[in-house]
């Protein structure tokens, strides 16, 4: 087993990344397991155009290369390895990479969150082409557009009620008879001129990955199976995102929706020394420049919880 860390990061997204980039500066000489997938939810974004710091768009994987290779110029050690298990019960803090075992100090969390799909064919490969998880991120691109809206909750909701400020006509489609958002979020929606509510239906396919974007959406009704076409130029899926924890229950202490619980105004976590950063904790603003920011915090919270340790 190598010599204990001061600090190890777990996670490669925009929160990791900025944890290692503050963490290196300091001196920590931070191991950064980012997995073999890394990048965060940005890998499957092409242009950001709301990321400070940049004049013109930005690619999504292009942005986090800049962030990996900012936090490797400082000296951070980054792995693309996927963490199989930890033990936050016992001091040093383990963590397992399959059968390399890793000792720190101390250890950010920033795992992520995983948007929910609806699972079909196409929708991966227009990911960032026309289908989106966040009208946020991606609304501008759909000025004066056609857009779709899948989902009955709050969160659907709110995209349809702000992509409505942008695009030319809003359609939310759900699956049941009545939405499962609050009366107030409803009643907003059903006020609003562009937004139009399709109940009972299902998206049963959308097109048209030949083109490279998205064209059209088949609906499909729930009750007498009918399929429809609607031409759109864009499909948002706003069905709720799950936080990457699995492997830290029983280990942290988890909200009823299964993210992280930090301390409120904190990253700190339920173990002394484990501080959770981005997604993993965050399910109200889920955006790339609020995970950079709690990368920061959990850094120098961490930093600050070693020289406590020292004194």
């Amino acid at each position: 087993m190598a010599a204990t860390r001061k600090i190890i990061i777990i996670g490669g997204g925009p929160a990791g990344y900025t944890a290692a980039i503050y963490a290196a500066r300091a001196n920590l000489a931070p191991l950064v397991l980012a997995g073999v997938q890394a990048g965060g939810q940005l890998m499957l974004t092409t242009l950001v155009e709301n990321y400070p710091g940049f004049v013109d768009p930005v690619m999504g994987p292009e942005l986090m290369e800049t962030m990996r290779k900012q936090a490797e110029r400082f000296g951070a050690e980054i792995l693309a390895q996927d963490v199989t298990a930890v033990e936050f019960a016992r001091r040093p803090l383990v963590v397992h990479e399959g059968d390399t075992v890793h000792e720190a100090e101390t250890v950010v969390v920033a795992t992520g969150a995983t948007a929910r799909l609806l699972g079909l064919p196409d929708e991966r490969a227009l990911l960032g082409r026309g289908v989106s998880t966040c009208a946020t991120c991606d609304g501008f691109f759909f000025k004066d557009q056609r857009v779709m809206v899948v989902g009955g909750g709050d969160s659907a909701m709110e995209e349809a009620l702000y992509l409505s400020r942008l695009a030319s006509q809003v359609t939310v489609v759900h699956r049941r008879d009545t939405l499962r958002a609050s009366k107030i979020m409803q009643e907003r929606a059903r006020m609003n001129p562009k937004v139009a509510l399709t109940l009972n239906s299902e998206v049963a396919g959308v097109a048209d990955p030949a083109q490279g974007r998205v064209t059209a959406v088949t609906l499909r009704d729930v009750k007498t199976g009918a399929r429809s076409e609607h031409a759109v130029d864009g499909l948002f899926v706003a069905i709720g995102h799950e936080p990457n924890t699995a492997l830290f229950r029983g280990q942290l202490e988890l909200l009823d929706n299964s993210y992280i619980k930090v301390k409120p105004g904190t990253t700190q976590t339920s173990v002394a020394g484990v501080f959770a950063a981005g997604d993993v904790h965050d399910h109200v603003y889920r955006q790339a420049v609020t995970a950079a920011g709690t990368g920061c915090m959990a850094a120098l919270e961490a930093e600050r919880w070693l020289e406590a340790q020292a004194r």
